[in-house]
């Protein structure tokens, strides 16, 4: 228990953080979020007036303690872009999109990888384990917007399969906004997939040469027994911190997906909130998006203290 406090104060700790330099790097980005919002033909009057209702007439230290106080409570203001709108209700209608993508995204990588890694692990020194290590080379080194363009090439324009831009919202056709997720979940998958089944074979086969797998294979236990029920549970051990920094990868790498599929979730909202200095949104995406990657690889940490009995022991040590 005192493990898990430890973990969660460093959490908020480095939340705070990443949130107090993301609010001075945007600080010192060039360009007037008031100026932009309003047009060049906008007169002085105007501008300040913006300024002074935004809060960017304060000094740093008050507009940061001000913003993160706006931030914990969910009151985070008005956005510049989209005058009138509420920044916790451009996000609240985005966040279910990018949710979902991601959660389809990093199911994925969990079916492909440990069902490759278990079909594979048998055939060591084969045509199939150097053709599985060659794709997942391939997969590892090809990122994933340049998979996204593929997809759209061949499963849009080619086969017809989905028309790409026709994005269907979920209020409107949750069917149809899950098939049409389906092609940029696997784009963002497939990198992080393959990463997954080079690190998971290799940890497979590092048991597979233990003493307590010969120990069962004396006893007469069968090969797939030994695979299931001993070498991977002790293998996936080490898998588990890395899917962690998959599942907050996951979050950022829709970023880029987002655009190349014409999807409305967080990313797209976040590119064009820097294009326009939206300095409230973007400072408030940032935040998200590390929050989601720093508690990803908390829980990581947090799951694997629970399931391994050696850490806990070398830790009360």
């Amino acid at each position: 228990m005192y493990y898990i406090i430890k973990r969660l104060f460093i959490t908020i700790l480095t939340l705070i953080l990443v949130s107090l330099a993301a609010f001075a790097a945007f600080r010192l980005i060039p360009g007037d979020a008031a100026l932009l919002a309003l047009g060049i033909e906008a007169t002085e009057e105007q501008v300040a007036a913006l300024r002074a209702e935004l809060g960017l007439d304060k000094s740093f230290p008050v507009q940061y303690l001000s913003w993160l106080g706006n931030f914990l409570t969910g009151a985070l203001g008005s956005s510049s872009r989209f005058m009138g709108s509420n920044v916790s209700d451009l996000i609240l209608e985005r966040l279910p999109v990018t949710s979902v993508l991601a959660s389809i995204s990093f199911i994925f990588v969990i079916i492909i990888s440990f069902t490759v890694s278990l079909f594979t692990v048998n055939k060591e020194n084969s045509i199939v384990d150097s053709t599985v290590n060659t794709f997942s080379a391939l997969g590892i080194s090809m990122p994933g917007f340049f998979l996204g363009i593929l997809f759209i090439w061949i499963f849009g324009i080619v086969l017809n399969i989905f028309t790409p831009g026709s994005y269907i919202s979920y209020r409107d056709n949750f069917f149809g906004f899950f098939s049409y997720l389906i092609f940029p979940a696997l784009a963002i998958a497939i990198p992080n997939s393959a990463l997954v089944i080079k690190f998971l074979r290799a940890s497979i086969f590092k048991e597979l040469k233990k003493d307590y797998i010969r120990t069962a294979r004396s006893k007469g236990a069968g090969q797939n027994h030994i695979l299931i029920r001993h070498a991977l549970k002790n293998a996936s051990l080490p898998v588990i911190t890395l899917l962690g920094m998959i599942l907050g990868e996951i979050f950022t790498g829709s970023i880029i997906i987002e655009q190349v599929f014409g999807i409305p979730g967080l990313g797209r909202l976040l590119i064009s909130s820097i294009h326009a200095r939206d300095y409230i949104v973007v400072k408030t995406l940032v935040v998200y998006i590390a929050f989601i990657i720093i508690l990803a690889n908390t829980l990581a940490d947090i799951v694997l203290q629970i399931i391994d009995p050696r850490i806990r022991l070398a830790y009360k040590a």
